[in-house]
């Protein structure tokens, strides 16, 4: 293999040449206290943190990012760090997903405009994995992502608990008169008892997950625990992988072909995935100039069942036991020749290389094919007159006796309308009702909120009921269960057929069938829709108005048009004056 000279590395446009400009630059770096040794035939390794003080999985990043350091410098690398926009899903309001895109644009102009030549990308809570790969894709430099790994399991009294997934179910028990207050407050302070992300096959797991099937995580990192000292030795193996890979000039181009697309979706499908999965793997994909769909999803995710035991699509066990019990190679093991040994990690090397040598210590947590948790892939992609362009279910984590289902719509146009149908305990419905939420999609929300776990109304607890059909075209948290349709497609604000529906109309659900239709006659729906006002634009300036004049709708994964890789020309390296 051919490896590059300090000559043609990026930062040696800045640093290297004999003229004002460079001067400037050198000098510039010697006030910040380094020498010239520091950087001179050395590449230089940007370290994207999206550490803050308000964001929970993030809180080891301040400590990492020295590790990460240590590893570059032992690799004879100059590391730059370089603070990032930092999307905590615990804070960030009106949700994550309307900053997705703006991390995304953040990290590819960082690594743009700054004398880098590698990455090591510092993230793991739910929108940042998705964000960052998506900008350094965009820019094309070597990169390697650190994930920032899942927190200890939660525990009160003598109960583990679940990110999310205990915290839903048990506040439907409260809700219910079944929790007190005192026990609610026992919860809280127990179920996240660590740095680290949800400890639960959440968004944060399925996407640090997918990144390391789809080669951009060093192999086996994702799995690990944020609080066991593997990490900090992985934090370093980052910093000294990501020097090595400059030198070859390993490129993501390299990396994320067709082949590891497909094999990410595969693992996601066997690990239980959450919903928002989709929405992320897509534009991941297409950044890369991979076409993802729907259909390629629902198509792999019927040939691969669950065979990570993991909440919410498990019953009993966390991440934790799931790196215990072998991590994420374990499961790509028992995946055998589903996955494509022609896809290559960050390494250089195959994804499927040494792993038939990978042992798994708990076949109930990683199940083989031949036992799974769950017949098919995690998720089922439905389409009819409700979604012409898609909507998503996760069957394996709700009643299998909705997966096939009909009943009356009872919608509400906003959250709050929402609030006071689920919060009275006499509101007239019945199990059989379809409860529907609509104006939250990518605009409505706007930003596509995870509001599309909702909660079961007080109606139907005092029933002892824990689980409905549930429609939106909103998101749910990747921690959350039961029978939810989500990201119905086109959305609602826009004119979407959802639009359309009202209370009383018949929905028909078919998990099986992947249909989702109201059984409402054309020319009612036609008449429906010449009658429909759209909605009162929600941003006439900022951030929110350039969101809501580019952002694509779900089943195209919701990023930005001109961001697509087929959007333009590829932009040139800046001019150095």
């Amino acid at each position: 293999m051919t490896r590059k000279t300090y000559d043609q590395l990026r930062s040696a446009r800045w640093f290297a040449p004999d003229d004002q400009r460079s001067s400037g630059h050198r000098s510039r770096t010697l006030q910040m206290g380094y020498d010239a040794q520091d950087w001179e035939g050395r590449p230089v390794i940007a370290i994207i943190n999206t550490w803050s003080d308000a964001q929970p999985c993030h809180t080891h990043f301040k400590d990492r990012v020295e590790w990460v350091k240590r590893g570059v410098l032992q690799a004879g690398g100059f590391p730059l760090e370089l603070p990032a926009l930092s999307l905590s899903e615990s804070y960030v309001k009106p949700t994550t997903m309307l900053y997705r895109n703006m991390l995304a644009m953040e990290t590819e102009e960082l690594l743009r405009s700054h004398p880098v030549d590698g990455a090591v990308l510092m993230g793991g809570c739910d929108k940042t994995t998705p964000a960052l790969v998506m900008g350094a894709i965009s820019m094309g430099l070597p990169f390697v992502f650190l994930p920032a790994g899942p927190m200890l399991r939660g525990n009160y009294a003598g109960k583990y608990l679940g990110s999310g997934t205990d915290m839903f179910k048990y506040w439907d028990e409260r809700r219910a008169g079944n929790v007190t207050r005192e026990e609610w407050q026992g919860m809280e302070a127990g179920i996240a008892r660590s740095y680290g992300h949800c400890m639960t096959m959440g968004t944060a797991s399925t996407m640090t997950a997918i990144g390391e099937a789809m080669g951009l995580i060093l192999p086996g990192a994702s799995s690990i625990p944020a609080a066991d000292a593997n990490h900090q030795r992985m934090s370093t193996q980052c910093g000294r992988r990501a020097v090595e890979m400059v030198w070859e000039d390993l490129t993501p181009d390299r990396i994320i072909t067709p082949a590891a697309v497909t094999n990410a979706v595969t693992v996601a499908m066997a690990t239980g995935c959450s919903t928002n999965a989709i929405i992320h793997l897509i534009a991941m994909a297409r950044r890369a100039g991979v076409p993802l769909t729907l259909e390629d999803l629902d198509r792999i995710g019927r040939s691969t069942p669950v065979l990570a035991n993991i909440r919410p699509s498990g019953t009993l066990y966390l991440m934790e036991d799931f790196y215990y019990a072998g991590g994420l190679r374990a499961l790509m093991k028992q995946l055998g020749d589903k996955l494509d040994p022609a896809a290559i990690t960050v390494t250089g090397k195959p994804l499927t290389e040494g792993l038939e040598a990978v042992p798994i210590w708990n076949d109930d947590v990683i199940r083989p094919l031949s036992n799974p948790v769950y017949h098919e892939g995690s998720l089922a992609v439905l389409k009819g007159n409700l979604a012409p362009s898609g909507a998503v279910i996760k069957p394996a984590a709700c009643d299998p006796r909705f997966h096939r289902h009909t009943g009356p719509a009872l919608v509400a146009d906003s959250y709050p309308a929402l609030k006071a149908i689920i919060d009275d305990p006499d509101y007239p419905m019945t199990p059989d009702t379809v409860l529907v939420l609509r104006n939250a999609g990518p605009q409505g929300g706007p930003g596509m909120p995870e509001w599309g776990m909702i909660p079961m109304p007080k109606a139907l607890l005092k029933l002892g009921l824990r689980d409905m059909v549930r429609l939106s075209d909103a998101r749910m948290s990747g921690t959350s269960f039961g029978a939810c349709v989500l990201h119905v497609s086109p959305e609602s604000w826009i004119g979407g057929p959802l639009a359309l529906l009202r209370n009383g109309d018949l929905v028909e659900l078919d998990v099986p069938a992947r249909s989702l239709n109201m059984l409402v006659p054309e020319a009612e729906l036609a008449a429906r829709r010449t009658a429909w006002v759209a909605p009162v634009a929600k941003y006439e300036r900022g951030y929110g108005f350039m969101f809501n004049k580019h952002i694509e709708q779900a089943d195209k994964g919701c990023d930005f048009d001109f961001l697509r890789s087929d959007f333009g020309g590829p932009v040139d390296e800046p001019v150095i004056h």
